[in-house]
């Protein structure tokens, strides 16, 4: 550990959509399953967000949009006055420590299993295809089902889910959302030619398939307006049996451009395969924010600090976010600051529980950081 304090611009402010923020490190969305099986954030979440409040943004855990959107036991949702109501005692908790939030949308498609979904019925997706792997439900890991297809008549109401959604984020008190483009869930599920076998007006060309994840961002961007809306996008990340598109460079291309000529906020990218290889596929990254061609563009997967400064200084992004480092780290700022050594993360208690490993990581100092 060094006594001396880093001035890189990794730790200065910066500015992103209509929001100035406090430096340039994220902390990224981190699914922990300990809401209550009505998707209601557990009471310990105000804590564990407020502890972190220092990051210049937080984005959620990953939110789901409706019941149907639901794909892992005990995760929140944002469709409910009582979820509302306890989202709303998380943001209070954060803005109070001078810290900006973000929530991130979500609807999990396929990756999901009938016992998480209401009534028992097939999860849904832009076609029948069965994912490979297991589904994470209250009775444990079990195998994914084939899913059942949504029909065209269907999607205005999907849409109209991820509206509402986002109509909750803001009555919940957050500063914005992040739609969930990413990691093989369903809007993903419909960008790649690989999930998305349709021949509807959802499917075939690029222009159809990215037609979804740019109807859920307007119709975010209806709600809080552009300069408070982010995307999260993995343009070759095998998560979740996602499979390779035919062309990621030309598909990924195409919706960042959609998306800066719609001025949002920010993309969100996952290099390479999330929470792994950053080459595991060749991608020019540069060519895609080229293609956005707008400030907002945050960085993600296995940065370190080093790595994290030199994205900065070599402008090769705005901000940089850290995912499981900020769990067992709830100073991370100040630690990453400080160039101090970072506490070991307990895998053990990464999913589901209650206050151990949630929020009684300590501090530098030794305190907890709930003092």
């Amino acid at each position: 550990m060094t006594d001396q304090i880093s001035d890189a611009r990794l730790f200065l402010p910066v500015t992103l959509g209509s929001l100035t923020l406090a430096n340039r490190i994220a902390m990224a969305p981190l699914t922990r399953s300990r809401a209550g099986a009505d998707g209601v954030p557990s009471p310990l979440a105000a804590t564990y967000y407020a502890q972190r409040a220092a990051a210049g943004l937080l984005i959620t855990e990953a939110t789901n949009i409706s019941a149907e959107g639901r794909g892992y036991a005990w995760t929140p949702g944002i469709f409910t006055p009582e979820q509302v109501a306890g989202w709303k005692a998380v943001t209070q908790a954060v803005h109070a420590r001078g810290g900006r939030i973000f929530m991130q949308l979500w609807h999990t498609g396929r990756i999901s299993h009938p016992s998480l979904q209401p009534g028992g019925v097939p999860p849904v997706a832009p076609s029948a295809i069965r994912p490979e792997g297991q589904a994470f439900t209250e009775a444990g890991f079990v195998p994914f089902e084939t899913p059942r297809a949504l029909s065209a008549d269907e999607m205005p109401r999907l849409i109209e889910d991820y509206r509402k959604a986002a109509e909750n984020a803001k009555a919940a008190g957050l500063d914005g959302v992040e739609i969930h483009g990413a990691n093989g869930y369903l809007l993903e599920q419909f960008l790649r030619d690989a999930t998305n076998t349709r021949t509807d007006d959802w499917g075939g060309s690029i222009e159809n398939r990215a037609r979804l994840l740019l109807a859920a961002t307007d119709a975010a961007i209806s709600v809080f307006g552009a300069d408070r809306v982010g995307v999260r996008l993995s343009p070759v990340t095998p998560a979740n049996d996602a499979g390779q598109d035919s062309d990621p460079a030309v598909l990924y291309g195409y919706v960042a451009a959609e998306l800066g000529r719609r001025g949002i906020a920010f993309i969100h990218v996952i290099e390479g395969a999330t929470g792994g290889p950053r080459d595991n596929q060749p991608f020019d990254y540069a060519a895609l924010r080229k293609a956005f061609g707008r400030h907002g563009w945050i960085v993600n997967n296995g940065y370190d600090r080093a790595a994290a400064i030199a994205a900065i200084d070599e402008g090769r992004a705005d901000m940089v976010a850290f995912g499981r480092p900020f769990i067992s780290n709830p100073d991370l700022v100040d630690r990453l600051r400080r160039n101090a050594p970072l506490a070991p993360l307990d895998r053990d208690t990464l999913y589901g529980g209650g206050a151990k490993g949630y929020v009684d990581y300590p501090t530098l100092d030794g305190r907890a950081a709930a003092e």
